[in-house]
């Protein structure tokens, strides 16, 4: 946890939550962002405490699952702190953490983990919401869900499709897909492919009410790391591409920065 260097009597809080390649110097870009603004920064490090370094092409040795918990445990731990505005917590996180900024929404794994306790707001950066829930309840806030349009690791068709469906359903939830940008779109870096990351452009998976994620199409369930690598042998394929852009960069920065100004600082 990091202040910033404003007093405060109470510090609204943004929690951080990297990719499957770890904490890299673009996260913590925001989250210095965030610290000029005067809102108080917290890095969720799962892997570190797992002794992961990378989950890219395996995904089991710290999961989706794992680090929601995590997520939630470490709310649950800010609130004990009497500085911190614990109704004022958001969260964002890229790629695999993009899924956890987003999933901390669903409102049944909320509720099991942490009953008390909920994000002010959530801004997922190129999450994989392939992922679809069966049981479409989410909590109340805020979601804003940003995108690259040409993603072929997490593709951007499936988050669409979740956002109009959420809408309809009356959540506060919308999606900015930015042109001729691709995964991470958001790194000062050239495009390249990373040849054993899963590209899950074709993959489509549910979760269902008793939480196991399971293909679409033909009910298999990815419950364990053997069936997990099975199920995704069906749809997925090796190689994605990664890399900036620079519209995207620089327009996503400006949107963070008001979305977190708007939910945490008025």
């Amino acid at each position: 946890l990091t202040y910033p260097d404003e007093k405060k009597e109470k510090y609204p809080v943004v929690m951080g939550v990297a990719g499957s390649l770890g904490w890299s110097s673009h996260h913590y870009e925001k989250m210095q962002m965030y610290l000029d603004m005067g809102i108080a920064v917290f890095a969720l490090h799962s892997f570190k405490s797992r002794g992961v370094t990378s989950t890219v092409g395996e995904q089991v040795s710290a999961t989706l699952p794992m680090i929601i918990n995590d997520a939630y445990m470490a709310l649950a731990a800010l609130s004990s702190k009497p500085n911190i505005d614990i109704e004022k917590v958001a969260i964002t996180g890229w790629s695999l953490g993009g899924g956890v900024s987003l999933f901390s929404a669903w409102k049944p794994i909320k509720d099991a983990v942490s009953p008390d306790y909920k994000f002010a707001a959530h801004l997922p950066f190129y999450p994989p919401c392939f992922i679809e829930p069966q049981d479409m309840r989410f909590t109340d806030a805020p979601i804003h869900i940003l995108i690259g349009e040409l993603d072929d690791w997490v593709p951007a068709e499936p988050c669409i499709e979740l956002t109009s469906s959420l809408q309809e359903l009356g959540y506060d939830i919308d999606i900015t897909a930015y042109p001729e940008s691709h995964h991470s779109f958001d790194r000062d870096s050239e495009l390249r492919t990373i040849d054993h990351a899963y590209s899950l452009t074709d993959c489509r998976l549910i979760v269902d009410d008793s939480g196991v994620v399971k293909t679409k199409d033909y009910g298999f369930p990815l419950s364990n790391s053997t069936l997990q690598k099975i199920g995704l042998a069906f749809c997925a394929e090796r190689g994605a591409t990664i890399g900036g852009n620079d519209y995207a960069r620089r327009a996503s920065k400006v949107f963070a920065r008001e979305f977190m100004a708007k939910h945490l600082l008025r």
